[in-house]
């Protein structure tokens, strides 16, 4: 008898523990690392947010069960939703989860039924299939090409598939190619959702990290996208709040109840001083915001224009904190360049194919240096001989 059940065997190491494991093992034998694999910001929350969960961790009473999201903290995603994208949220349209992986990774258990199809990105974030497999989800990619500004093409998936679909997952400002959707993309997703039956869940996670002149947004503006979708909004990235665990899961409030009732027989509520947290970001001023987004797009320029400096012609990224970059042709496998560029200069990047079969030839890298070690970086890279 063997202990693993056999729905695990879906799964691989994953890709960010093997690279670490090789990244150890060069640290510990002397060599500089340049870690833009992971993309964990490394900028540092700001003061008050930080102040307001340490004086919440400070009172007893905080250790308790968390049993409920706290009134305030609705009323602050409410609030800040209104005021950033103009969309109106009543508290039953909201709820806290423990990040949008974890949330991400519930839902299918809370959504799917035999033989329910999920619509998935490829190239995507892995967890979207974790979640979609354990809920027993029949998955099926919709593939995001460089020659369709990494859109998907929807008229492209046949009626027969969309007639069996119960959610197709999207996500713009998107991880990994780094590319924006226009309104109208989400519009014409819409249509086919109300056309079709199927609800539209968006992974909304960078709508301030966009260096494009149109500002982010959120789906939910769009007319009836409440009718048929509901949006993860993670305040990792804009907040910084990454190690805290807090994201909230919004829109149509059938969705809403479904995952909050799978997740009452999982686990109980965010942790109280992290709630607290929540609040102060929400709630306090966002001028650090534009001041973030312009260090990211520096960064940005930095490395994608270094890289074209050397000859590895990589086009800017239009959002998110992360570059895709098209390997050169000499190679074939992510991979094995992506272990090249590791040996020969310790730059830590992700293989595309850890993202699907589409991500496959190119690299991802994330602008978690700042400009001037980017700068760097493509300087070592140019000497490597590797381009």
């Amino acid at each position: 008898m063997t202990a693993k059940a056999k729905r695990l065997d879906f799964f691989e190491e994953g890709i960010f523990i093997k690279i670490n494991k090789k990244v150890v093992e060069m640290v510990a034998a002397g060599r500089k690392i340049y870690n833009l694999s992971v993309g964990t910001p490394d900028f540092p929350p700001q003061e008050h947010v930080m102040a307001a969960l340490a004086q919440s961790a400070l009172k007893p009473a905080s250790y308790k069960y968390a049993l409920r999201d706290f009134p305030d903290v609705l009323e602050a995603v409410a609030n800040y939703y209104k005021k950033r994208f103009g969309v109106t949220l009543n508290h039953a349209e909201i709820m806290a989860v423990h990040g949008t992986q974890e949330g991400m990774g519930h839902l299918g258990m809370a959504l799917c039924n035999p033989g329910d199809v999920v619509l998935l990105p490829d190239p995507g974030y892995p967890v979207f299939e974790a979640g979609a497999h354990l809920g027993g989800g029949e998955i099926v990619h919709y593939p995001l090409l460089r020659e369709n500004g990494f859109l998907p093409v929807l008229a492209d998936i046949p009626p027969a598939v969309y007639e069996r679909t119960k959610y197709i997952v999207v996500s713009y400002p998107t991880n990994p190619t780094g590319a924006v959707a226009p309104k109208s993309f989400y519009e014409e997703l819409i249509e086919y959702a109300k056309k079709y039956d199927f609800y539209i869940i968006n992974d909304n996670a960078y709508p301030d990290i966009i260096f494009t002149e149109d500002p982010g947004y959120s789906f939910l503006s769009l007319p009836d996208a409440k009718e048929v979708g509901a949006e993860f909004f993670s305040l990792s990235k804009t907040f910084d709040l990454c190690g805290a665990r807090i994201s909230f899961f919004i829109g149509n409030r059938e969705l809403v109840e479904a995952l909050s009732l799978l997740r009452s027989q999982l686990d109980f509520g965010v942790f109280y001083p992290v709630q607290r947290a929540a609040v102060a970001a929400l709630s306090g001023p966002l001028d650090f915001v534009e001041t973030q987004r312009m260090a990211y797009k520096k960064r940005r320029d930095a490395l994608c224009g270094g890289l074209c400096q050397i000859g590895w012609p990589v086009e800017n990224s239009m959002g998110t904190m992360f570059v895709f970059a098209k390997i050169p042709p000499q190679y074939d496998s992510s991979e094995v360049f992506a272990g090249l560029l590791l040996e020969k200069t310790g730059v830590v990047c992700t293989p595309g194919i850890a993202f699907g079969p589409c991500g496959e030839g190119y690299v991802r890298f994330a602008l978690t240096q700042p400009a001037e070690i980017l700068e760097e970086v493509t300087v070592l890279i140019g000497d490597s001989g590797l381009i």
